[in-house]
């Protein structure tokens, strides 16, 4: 099969041939029809991330938000048949026995491997993956719209429902692959989305979107702007910026809450005064079960939430990572592979 394949951390990925992978008992092989393009995926290529780095397997197929069909069933495999529908999300497999998983949280399952990191993703014509974690695509959904949500959009999704009540003012910084997903579904959990940015194209697509404002975060302080109209219940970040994270936590009304979304190699520091002397909170969110996954497609499926994509090859992997790079993209990259 053709992959686009990591050998060294700071280097291009080499598209070559690899061995097709077989499914082992209780696994399916999925051949890959897109797969999406996430900035974690440039973290794990430079290994700037020092809690992953040492877990990337090497060489390593990248990539993690993944729609396909099953090509084939391993042994003992019920349930699934060839030609199923399916994604396979960043968590790969978890154990189901440890604290968080028994608790329904195995999002932070101890010995969870994940996709494009500990294990081979999406980058690839196909892969396997355990059948137990792979999850049905609706028809519905066109393949590359339903790859970006099985990362991007269950993320937001989680970190949203968590915290947003109907009617609460609700700030989304940073309006790219994440972004525009989360005003979107915001504004389905009745908020009053305002949008920051730094590029007016991507306000206006956020307008679009749902958000009722839009501010561009180059012409002043977006947070004290939005501090001197009362300021928001709840301030999301996706964008791996520390001014973003900075104007977040000064846009938060008293006993408001700041949703980390976004992640930056370097450390993000808030005072303790000003958190005590407002009751603010901060929380952050990694990405999502199962059940949050099943619950943000159905939403996509009901036509309430569209990821918007911007199609490449897989021999433009290292040209879609540079586009990430830049922070130009609107909404999501996708690698096609049909």
């Amino acid at each position: 099969m053709k992959a686009a394949i990591l050998h060294e951390f700071k280097q291009p990925l080499a598209i070559e041939r690899a061995r097709d992978p077989e499914p082992a008992d209780g696994e399916v092989l999925v051949r890959v029809e897109a797969c999406g393009v996430c900035h974690s995926d440039i973290h794990i290529a430079d290994g700037d991330w020092p809690q992953f780095a040492s877990i990337v397997k090497k060489p390593l197929i990248l990539g993690h938000e993944i729609v396909g069909r099953i090509a084939s069933l391993g042994t003992g495999v019920s349930g699934f048949r060839e030609g199923d529908r399916v994604g396979i999300p960043w968590i790969y497999w978890t154990c189901g026995e440890c604290e968080p998983c028994r608790e329904g949280n195995e999002n932070l399952c101890t010995r969870q491997k994940i996709t494009g990191v500990s294990v081979d993703g999406g980058f690839a014509e196909f892969l396997r993956a355990p059948a137990s974690h792979v999850v049905r695509v609706p028809e519905k959904l066109d393949s590359a719209e339903a790859a970006p949500l099985f990362c991007a959009g269950v993320t937001v999704f989680r970190a949203l429902r968590q915290v947003v009540s109907r009617g609460q003012r609700v700030a989304v910084s940073g309006i790219g692959g994440l972004g525009h997903l989360a005003v979107q579904i915001a504004r389905e959990l009745g908020a009053e989305v305002v949008a920051v940015d730094v590029s007016d194209e991507k306000l206006s697509t956020a307008q679009s979107l749902g958000a009722v404002a839009a501010l561009n975060a180059q012409s002043g302080d977006a947070g004290q702007r939005l501090r001197k109209q009362g300021g928001v219940h709840v301030a999301m970040v996706t964008s791996a910026s520390k001014a973003a994270y900075d104007a977040a936590f000064q846009s938060l009304r008293p006993a408001g809450t700041l949703l980390a979304v976004g992640l930056p190699a370097e450390n993000i520091c808030f005072s303790p005064l000003m958190m005590a002397a407002r009751e603010v909170r901060i929380r952050a969110s990694a990405v999502g079960t199962r059940r949050d996954l099943a619950d943000v497609l159905a939403m996509a499926e009901a036509g309430r939430i569209r990821c918007q994509v911007s199609h490449r090859e897989l021999e433009q992997a290292n040209d879609a990572l540079m586009e990430l790079r830049s922070g130009s993209v609107l909404g999501r990259l996708v690698l096609n592979l049909n």
